[in-house]
């Protein structure tokens, strides 16, 4: 059985995405907490605040890959407590033509912060 918890946070991954894959930085942020913390690329990236992410995010991605958007391949629920949830993902990244960029395992973190959940960290071994 599903705990509440992490039927939250997959709604949460959910809305994460589709903000994602419609190039919405804002509701991006409206899906984290803050400060947020992305550890990838060996890089340790804190946004202290909403509206910290790159701005010219989703343009790199179309530039650098030929991305166009991306979907969970697998998301679980690996720890859990009644403020936090670690979550086990694994996504893809596409091309217009469906052609795979890569697929990348992830691992997020969900804090529930004044009565809400968001995202409050994430570790990827993507770029």
């Amino acid at each position: 059985m599903v705990s509440d918890r992490a039927a939250i946070c997959m709604d949460l991954l959910d809305r994460f995405m589709m903000a994602l894959n419609a190039h919405d930085a804002v509701d991006m942020d409206a899906c984290m907490h803050f400060p947020h913390v992305r550890i990838a690329a060996e890089q340790v990236v804190v946004y202290e605040a909403p509206g910290q992410n790159p701005m010219d995010f989703f343009q790199r991605l179309e530039e650098r890959d030929g991305w166009s958007y991306s979907a969970w391949d697998d998301r679980k629920v690996l720890q859990e407590s009644d403020a936090k949830v670690h979550l086990g993902v694994r996504y893809t990244r596409y091309r217009t033509d469906e052609s795979v960029i890569g697929t990348y395992d992830s691992l997020y973190i969900a804090t529930l912060v004044d009565g809400a959940w968001g995202l409050q960290g994430r570790s990827s071994f993507g770029p």
